[in-house]
């Protein structure tokens, strides 16, 4: 069996235990939030920073793993002779995919023993994708084979969300004061998706019951897996999986936290799909 190593980043959002379980490797982004920089933890571990941005007036500004932070990671596992995948959130949101591939070339020049994927999605997708490696990697598959497994799903998979309110995307300079505004006064939710990996608003629904049914549109028929994702709203998640069993009832349905990093700029009480075919 190969000796292979699965790197991501923390915005995949995999459950602590499963990471130390399976001997995944976690690059973490950081927040910069209230005067303190601190690395993105594991599910479980957000309630104290969503309570403390739903009462805060400053913003959080985040950032990818410098060079540096993946290169040491890249040494430690080569040093324990490990091939290394990497599979990282979407380039278009961040600039933790560049970095992940420029400390590949310093420490792997030869670029035989580091690869690096560019996930073009993040949260539940990409925990739904790194779970996917490392079970590849226990059934014996090699770094080669894992590789174009995950190119191949990354192509069929999708995201549908929605805010509870327009002001963390008018915080984070995604919406004019004035469109946030006029868009609480009707009570209209954005549907957001991710497109080719950058996040897209792709239509406006009345309520929140409308937006929690338009987001069903766009899965497919034969889709498979489905995460609920949420801020802070776990019994509504709940509710949401109910309605989604009922419509896709092959389909195999969990629910999902969204951390810091992401969910600075929805907000508490954001909901969203995040689904595989």
């Amino acid at each position: 069996m190969p000796k292979i190593k699965i790197i991501t980043d923390s915005t995949a959002y995999i459950d602590e235990s499963f990471i130390k379980i399976h001997n995944i490797d976690v690059v973490p982004l950081t927040v910069n939030f209230e005067g303190s920089v601190e690395d993105e933890g594991f599910p479980g571990n957000f309630s104290t920073f969503f309570d403390k941005l739903s009462k805060s007036s400053d913003f959080p500004t985040t950032s990818q793993p410098p060079t540096g932070r993946f290169a040491e990671t890249f040494k430690n596992a080569l040093k324990n002779e490990y091939e290394i995948i990497t599979i990282t959130m979407s380039s278009k949101l961040s600039g933790t995919f560049n970095s992940a591939n420029t400390a590949a070339k310093i420490v792997d020049p030869s670029n035989i023993k580091i690869s690096v994927i560019d996930s073009l999605t993040t949260v539940a997708n990409l925990e739904f994708l790194i779970k996917k490696a490392a079970f590849l990697v226990e059934k014996g598959a090699s770094v080669k084979q894992i590789v174009e497994e995950i190119e191949t799903q990354k192509k069929r998979m999708g995201v549908r969300l929605t805010v509870s309110t327009l002001e963390y995307l008018k915080r984070g300079g995604r919406l004019s004061a004035t469109e946030a505004m006029i868009g609480s006064l009707l009570n209209i939710r954005p549907i957001i998706g991710l497109i080719d990996g950058e996040l897209k608003a792709l239509s406006k629904v009345h309520g929140k019951k409308k937006a929690m049914e338009k987001m069903l549109e766009d899965v497919p028929s034969n889709v498979s897996h489905i995460s609920i994702c949420h801020i802070e709203i776990l019994e509504e998640a709940k509710k949401y999986e109910k309605l989604i069993q009922d419509h896709f009832p092959g389909a195999e349905t969990e629910i999902c936290e969204v951390g810091p990093v992401i969910g600075s700029h929805l907000g508490p009480e954001t909901i969203g799909i995040c689904y595989v075919w």
